[in-house]
């Protein structure tokens, strides 16, 4: 073979000509065909995939929505409802569009909370765990800005309460605002500006995506043990085993997807932004979608407006320094019992700053935000570094084969042993 050629495997003889030259073939084999992962995932560990269907998904639908939308305060609510009405299949990629929205957001929200039950920010996982923050903050900037462009009355005011919270930054606040507004006042230049970013954030949260993913294959994936493999007898190829379980998964997130656009479009949406923005008709109940409501509910919690957005920061913040507060030596919550009680409590207590986030400012709702604030914010401030110090673990699995086989009424595995094919299925 002629010197700076690389090695390749592949036997179509087209294809290993590229292969040699650009050997993308052997990386995605190498790293999505061999590549050897735990064996013991449960579907959980469909979620990921499953955020990654739903990035193409929402960037192939936007691209598609952008040609005939138009940024323009006069223009931008007429030329959605001509997407709806006239453009060939538009009502089908709006729906798919604003519903890809939730569905992306449950799926990483899932995705969240199994890396907080089974421990997958702790090391060596920090920095993959850091960057899916960054991906989730990064998600979140973009469904605001693109939840405002409809241009209808929840959009338009929505736009108005949320950026008029950087006027809380002492000092460089309102410079902030007027900087976002282009002007003083959500209008024209607003509208233009967030369309802009808008199109501009998936892609780069999809090189964030890339990022997250070399840092997974670098480190390798936790298990639902929250024990690292200890050698052969403890993984599996990633093809053809988990291709088929992600495949499941795949086509089960499809169909409540089909159903959710073809049966319930509106569900998940505000009926106010089918009314077209008016400056001087105020909403009776300004709310941001379902998928803000916890953070909307601290916001609301603090009565002082910078300590309102600060705590509402902070409940983002938190996530980085999480693999530290947490220094339990123990993954997995399932060998945690204290431990796991105080998660399911967060998980319930998550549950209800939506709910609260979604009621009017008022009492008995204020209180009982500022309750669950509290909870949240001790969970991760000082009930994990407690735990750390004080909680005793359940005795782990010697590995991860043994456990696998003990539950599935194989017994144990010799010392050096390798389960057979069928066994690792």
């Amino acid at each position: 073979m002629p010197e700076g050629l690389h090695e390749s495997d592949v036997k179509n003889p087209v294809l290993r000509w590229v292969d040699q030259r650009l050997p993308v073939i052997s990386m995605v084999q190498r790293e999505y065909g061999t590549f050897p992962t735990p064996r013991n995932f449960n579907y959980f560990w469909n979620f990921g995939a499953l955020a990654m269907i739903s990035l193409a998904i929402m960037i192939a639908t936007g691209v598609v929505l952008s040609m005939q939308y138009a940024a323009n305060t006069g223009l931008a609510f007429d030329s959605v409802e001509r997407i709806m009405r006239d453009v060939n299949y538009g009502w089908l990629l709006r729906y798919i569009h604003a519903n890809g929205a939730s569905m992306f957001f449950i799926v990483v929200y899932i995705h969240i909370w199994r890396n907080l039950f089974y421990g997958s920010y702790k090391t060596p996982r920090e920095l993959l765990f850091m960057i899916g923050v960054v991906i989730f903050i990064l998600m979140m900037a973009t469904a605001f800005m693109g939840y405002v462009l409809p241009w209808g009355q929840m959009s338009f005011w929505g736009a108005t309460v949320i950026t008029n919270l950087f006027s809380a930054i002492p000092v460089v606040g309102n410079s902030i605002v007027t900087w976002l507004w282009g002007g003083f006042s959500v209008d024209n230049p607003t509208l233009n500006r967030f369309f802009s970013l808008h199109f501009l954030l998936p892609f780069v949260i999809t090189g964030v995506v890339f990022l997250h993913i070399t840092a997974l294959h670098i480190t390798g994936s936790n298990n639902p043990l929250g024990i690292e493999p200890k050698g052969p007898q403890d993984t599996i190829p990633f093809h053809p085993y988990y291709t088929s379980k992600d495949s499941i998964g795949i086509v089960v997130y499809l169909l409540v997807f089909a159903l959710l656009v073809f049966f319930a479009p509106n569900m998940l949406g505000h009926p106010d932004n089918y009314i077209p923005a008016n400056p001087l008709v105020t909403p009776a109940h300004i709310v941001p979608e379902w998928y803000f409501l916890p953070f909307y509910a601290i916001l609301r919690a603090v009565p002082n407006k910078l300590g309102g957005v600060a705590m509402m920061g902070g409940a983002l913040v938190v996530l980085f320094f999480l693999p530290w507060l947490d220094s339990s030596p123990v993954r997995s919550m399932r060998f945690r019992p204290i431990g796991k009680i105080a998660f399911l409590l967060f998980t319930a207590n998550f549950f209800v700053l939506m709910w609260a986030g979604g009621k009017p400012a008022e009492q008995p709702y204020i209180l009982i935000a500022q309750i669950a604030t509290t909870y949240y914010f001790a969970y991760f401030l000082v009930i994990l570094p407690l735990l750390a110090k004080f909680e005793r673990p359940l005795t782990l699995p010697e590995s991860i084969s043994r456990a696998v086989l003990k539950h599935r009424g194989g017994g144990p595995l010799p010392a050096g042993a390798t389960a057979k094919p069928m066994e690792k299925a």
